[in-house]
């Protein structure tokens, strides 16, 4: 079985005018199985950690050049390697800044592309089919190059395979309406040539792809008809040299998609011995129109999975550790999946369980209610008495998901509850995937038809289960805010990685509306809880310079500020260093600051905040900037808790999105001004942490000078 998982972007698309193409030229792996390298179709290269969904790194080529081949990453010396105008092989590392100061050669023939692979040495395939390692072409840039091709032959496509020891090169090229294969063996350098069956109307192949198993060479050929074709090469007696002397090459007929006319933007890309990924072919159930990703099992042509892509594709899919990218509109996806071992009893649904009810553990699923009454400080212990864990296997063992799924939709609340309690301890993690989404969105449906009716320990313990997103139920946290259940607010805003700026700025105008008397009576989550209880408890203790900033400071650069006030400090606590909301409403505060968001949508909500909501939550995070210190002891104990730079950036938020009223404010006035000082702070703590990286860096760069003598004394001048 297969399974396609919620997609997630990893970054915007700038497609050309004709949309013709994605603009990306392709994606390389890089270092591990969470960043890859970005190429677009023009001058930029750009890394990106695939989990955080930003990019680590950016370099492009000055106006004039452009990139020819997609940049790759060579694991042996930690360089990335590109060509730009056909001819110039450039070559830098990540702490390069400026792509036209790093290394470059120029060499006499095009190039088409550079492979490297994991375990592989960078090689080099030019236009004309010759190849070369990177390192012996460097050694000599203007090398002659031979033309392995025919006049009027053409690559169109081309990869790069380490099988077992031995390196490949293998492309495909057209000539007069045939197709050929090469596989250029490198150490000793020996060539193959075959010739590809022909398809019904001449037709050329969409996408090929290739993979390595068990010593075969498996190429994998998608065709405009919607057939998809196999060759198996085996790398077992490669070692002799044809010359001349063109082989044919079978193949297979893997799948044979329904296709209406012809198959435009396509693409087929093999995820395991049984599963292949197609973009662009049509689903077998929907409409004329709908652009889809498909998993197909190839033994049982059967369709595993599929999810609808919205906006133009393009026909380019890329597959790497167990994630499909793929650039549709202006938007680049990253699709996880995963694919489990395809036998006749598993897709008959008789497949044996492996393990036994008795030796089956528990899943790590935590009851919120003792976590907040018994266990907050050894939440670890998971005690069951032997009868409690008898009577809940007799009545909820025999139940699948299919009939828990039906029973929330007419049981009682208190039956649903036992019985989706039950499905989540016996099941499996991985299995989860598939029907959590289901178990909270009909969940959610029903209370929200039903007001008596609805579970939050059962909504919390669904969400905990990471298997759950904002894209896979968006009425659960209006759900929640209505029923003003707050601790699974907290809880989405923890494991949601994809909430709408609009429903974050919801839950702040929530939490900054409710009462504190009514916050107090609030069941959150406790490690919150500490942190602030740590804060409150040191903000009285600790004052003088905090993160580039001190109270006397500011009175110094702005001495406008009255006497009184500067005698009232003296004597008394200061009005900043203390917590203007209550404990738990700046629990909740402080989950909406490590929400994740863009400037530019969240600006526009943030304005629909009233003026006294607006000063108050600006007081709050003044608190939170004079007596948050990230070297205390509330970072070493891990405490959840928003860090410096999003305080900062809230703050930033704040007063664009309100400065007007803010100035015309009397009450904001002494507010403002403090949060002007704290600002300049630091820009000039930033300004002096960049004097000192560049001293380090010039130390770091200077040779060391052998010793004169037994004494010597040498001067370095950081400024």
């Amino acid at each position: 079985m297969a399974a396609l998982y919620e997609a997630y972007t990893l970054c915007g698309l700038v497609p050309p005018e004709s949309l013709s193409n994605s603009g990306i030229q392709g994606i390389e792996a890089e270092r591990d199985s969470d960043h890859v390298i970005v190429t677009d179709s023009s001058r930029c290269v750009t890394l990106y950690k695939v989990s955080d969904q930003k990019p680590l790194g950016s370099w492009t080529v000055k106006e004039g050049n452009c990139l020819t081949c997609p940049a790759v990453y060579n694991t042996h010396t930690k360089e990335y390697v590109t060509v730009t105008d056909n001819k110039v092989i450039r070559i830098w590392k990540e702490e390069d800044v400026v792509l036209d100061k790093t290394f470059k050669a120029t060499v006499s023939s095009d190039i088409l592309r550079v492979h490297c692979v994991a375990r592989g040495d960078p090689v080099v395939l030019f236009q004309r089919g010759a190849v070369r390692l990177l390192d012996s072409l460097l050694s000599a840039p203007q090398q002659p190059i031979e033309e392995v091709l025919a006049p009027e032959e053409t690559i169109r496509w081309s990869t790069n395979i380490v099988a077992d020891t031995q390196q490949f090169v293998i492309f495909t090229t057209e000539q007069n309406g045939d197709s050929f294969l090469y596989l250029q063996k490198l150490n000793p350098n020996i060539l193959h040539k075959y010739q590809l069956e022909r398809e019904d109307s001449d037709l050329s192949p969409l996408s090929i792809s290739a993979s390595y198993r068990d010593r075969l060479i498996h190429l994998l050929y998608l065709y405009p008809n919607g057939h998809v074709y196999q060759s198996v090469i085996s790398v077992i007696g490669l070692g002799a040299d044809q010359g001349a002397q063109t082989l044919p090459l079978r193949r297979k007929l893997l799948l044979a998609l329904s296709v209406k006319g012809r198959l435009g933007a396509a693409s087929a890309l093999p995820l395991d011995d049984a599963h292949i990924a197609i973009i662009g072919a049509p689903h077998p159930s929907a409409g004329a129109g709908k652009d889809f990703l498909c998993i197909w099992n190839i033994h049982f042509q059967t369709l595993q999975a599929g999810k609808e892509i919205s906006g133009k594709i393009f026909g380019q899919l890329w597959g790497y550790s167990s994630k499909l990218f793929i650039p549709h509109g202006k938007t680049l996806s990253v699709i996880p999946y995963e694919c489990t071992k395809s036998s006749l009893a598993s897709a008959l649904g008789k497949l044996k369980q492996g393990r036994t009810e008795e030796s089956r553990s528990l899943v790590s699923v935590p009851s919120w209610n003792n976590i907040f009454q018994e266990e907050s400080t050894q939440p670890s212990k998971r005690v069951e008495t032997r009868a409690f864990r008898m009577r809940r296997t007799q009545s909820t063992s025999d139940l699948t998901v299919e009939q828990v799924l039906a029973h929330i939709k007419t049981k009682r609340m208190d039956e649903v509850e036992k019985e989706v309690e039950g499905l989540l301890t016996r099941a499996d993690t991985q299995d989860m995937h598939q029907w959590v989404g289901q178990l909270v969105s009909l969940l959610v449906s029903r209370s929200m038809a039903d007001p008596t009716f609805y579970t939050p320990t059962t909504l919390a313990q669904l969400v905990h289960t990471r298997c759950v997103c904002y894209s896979v139920c968006p009425d659960l946290m209006q759900l929640a805010l209505e029923k003003k259940d707050y601790l699974l607010c907290q809880l989405c805003l923890q494991l949601f990685p994809d909430i709408p700026e609009a429903v974050t700025c919801t839950c702040l105008k929530a939490f900054i509306s409710l009462p504190d008397a009514d916050a107090e009576n609030l069941k959150l989550e406790p490690d919150s809880i500490s942190f602030m209880e740590t804060l409150t408890s040191r903000a009285h203790s600790q004052f003088g310079l905090q993160n580039g900033f001190s109270s006397t400071s500011s009175a110094a650069d702005h001495p406008d500020v009255t006497k009184s006030k500067t005698d009232k400090e003296e004597t008394s606590t200061p009005l900043e260093h203390t917590c203007p909301v209550g404990l738990h409403k700046a629990v909740l505060l402080n989950e909406v600051l490590q929400t994740a968001f863009s400037d530019d949508l969240l600006l526009p909500h943030l304005r629909n905040l009233s003026s006294q909501h607006v000063v108050l939550f600006l007081q709050y995070l003044q608190f939170l900037y004079l007596n948050y210190n990230e070297d205390s002891v509330l970072q070493r104990h891990g405490y959840r808790s928003p860090n410096l730079p999003q305080i900062m950036d809230w703050i930033s938020l704040m007063l664009d999105a309100h400065f007007t009223v803010l100035v015309m404010s009397t009450e904001a006035k002494g507010l403002v001004l403090n949060l002007h000082n704290y600002i300049k702070s630091q820009v000039r703590l930033f300004s002096e942490l960049g004097k000192l990286h560049s001293s380090l860096q010039e130390l770091k760069n200077v040779k060391t000078k052998k010793d004169v003598g037994q004494y010597s004394i040498e001067v370095i001048e950081l400024f």
